[in-house]
């Protein structure tokens, strides 16, 4: 019988309990000592392979937030409220969402690289197709459609980057692709404001990012490298049943509890992302002697989105790095600690808005930084502490969870919470500014709330990452010498 069909073990806890602990534990030293642990060590075509990967995050993101930079002329070309214009994110979200579980398991056993090749493509051509819908309800479909293909890339991409590096220099090229979601997201709000103040039409917005997909797409197929799975541990695990992945990811403390950590990061990163042009547009513009336009506030968002993302992602993978290995706990209190001061940050951001010019962008500045410390610890940490056959459906779980229970909603709720209190506040139609504003900062503070509860779960998961992480290490030894 040909003893390499055999698919090994990989129960943690039964490989760990079974196996030969004194060899295991010797296995695994040797194989840490075999790690690349210098950017030197890094090939050319890995770069590439990340340079891509992370060129297709960016644009990922741009797509998303492009309407977010418009959204005041979206909702008066559809003649809709808060809560509609909130409900068009909340459809990108839940097609996300549900499609992520299937791409992840996809994802753990299929082309990889096909997979992303088609939902690049997909979103592509259904954000340019959409861009000249008419009808509001229609153009809600089609961005849940742009949520479909997307789900595909995002469960996928990081866990590539997985099975090309470990350790150090894993945190690193982690680091440097959330890199792009920050900065994403700030060419989105830029991009949709110039864009669509230059062709006087907001849809030109939308028609820049699907012609960079077709590039994305082309680089996908011929120039990315596609590892094998668990090629840089040397594991040689295979796939088991998709219950067995679920059953070993629900009993995973560190990971359900990071999961639920990130679901509140989700949650504040939609609302704010989605309303923050808007609602700072309404404060400044009931200062006295304040002349701005939508346009205006949407580029300078942008730029500090940006800005936040290039100061906060490396620093957070810097202080991983440099505090992980003298504490193995390291990077879930840095997240932790990270949403607990950037919490009355955005508060006070949120309150002086109507009475300062300067200082509710430095306040948000300096709570985005602190809020984007978790970007790249947190992906780094959901995948080491999860076996490598296990890792596009863990992706895909903590996708499902964190923005069922995250954006999904929160654009949409803060939005219905905005539309309820102008209508208690006001029986005059159109409510005023004032009234609208109110409303809106009312409505926002739901966020502030829940970056404390975040930042307590992310505390909470660094009591259990060390037992959890030695678990998986241990559990790839015990593998590759079985097999």
């Amino acid at each position: 019988m040909d003893q390499s069909s055999i698919t090994p073990n990989t129960s943690n806890q039964q490989l760990v309990i079974n196996g030969d602990n004194d060899s295991a534990t010797a296995l695994l030293h040797e194989k840490q000592s075999r790690r690349r642990d210098d950017l030197s060590d890094v090939t050319f075509k890995e770069y590439m392979t990340v340079g891509i990967l992370c060129f297709v995050n960016l644009i990922n993101y741009m797509d998303r937030f492009t309407l977010a930079g418009v959204l005041d002329d979206v909702k008066k070309e559809f003649g809709i409220g808060d809560d509609k214009a909130g409900l068009l994110q909340t459809v990108f979200v839940i097609a996300y969402m549900v499609f992520a579980p299937i791409f992840g398991y996809l994802g753990d056993r299929y082309s990889r690289r096909l997979i992303m090749a088609f939902g690049v493509a997909l979103w592509s051509i259904t954000t340019f197709a959409g861009s000249y819908i008419q009808s509001y309800y229609s153009f809600a479909i089609f961005r849940g459609m742009v949520g479909i293909g997307e789900a595909s890339y995002s469960t996928i991409a990081p866990t590539i980057i997985s099975d090309l590096f470990v350790g150090n220099v894993r945190s690193k090229m982690l680091a440097f692709f959330y890199f792009a979601i920050p900065v994403g997201s700030g060419f989105g709000y830029i991009v949709g404001s110039v864009v669509g103040g230059a062709a006087n039409n907001w849809r030109w917005g939308l028609r820049v990012t699907p012609f960079l997909g077709a590039v994305a797409v082309a680089l996908i197929l011929w120039a990315m490298e596609n590892p094998e799975r668990g090629q840089a541990e040397e594991s040689r695990m295979k796939p088991t049943s998709y219950t067995e992945d679920l059953r070993s990811l629900v009993r995973n403390p560190s990971f359900m509890l990071s999961t639920l950590a990130f679901t509140c990061v989700a949650f504040v990163t939609g609302a704010l992302a989605w309303w923050g042009p808007q609602f700072i547009f309404l404060g400044l513009t009931l200062q006295p002697g304040v002349n701005i336009t939508q346009e205006r506030v949407s580029l300078i968002f942008g730029a500090l989105t940006m800005t936040s993302g290039i100061v906060g992602v490396p620093l957070g993978a810097w202080l991983g790095a440099a505090l992980v290995k003298r504490w193995g706990r390291a990077h879930a209190v840095i997240c932790g600690v990270g949403l607990l001061v950037s919490t009355p940050a955005m508060a006070l951001a949120m309150l002086f808005t109507e009475a300062y010019f300067y200082a509710p962008f430095a306040l948000m500045f300096f709570g985005e930084v602190a809020l984007n410390l978790n970007w790249a610890l947190v992906a780094d940490m959901s995948l080491y502490v999860v076996i490598p056959p296990r890792r596009s459906t863990a992706e895909a779980f903590q996708i499902l969870i964190s923005h069922m229970f995250g954006d999904a909603g929160s654009p949409y709720l803060v939005g219905v919470i905005s539309e309820s209190l102008k209508r208690s506040s006001s029986s005059i139609e159109p409510p005023s500014q004032l009234v609208q504003f109110r409303s809106l900062q009312y409505a926002l503070f739901v966020t502030c709330f829940v970056e404390v509860i975040g930042g307590i779960f992310f505390l909470l998961t660094a009591i259990y990452i060390v037992k959890d992480k030695l678990k998986v290490d241990r559990a790839i030894a015990v593998a590759s010498k079985i097999v």
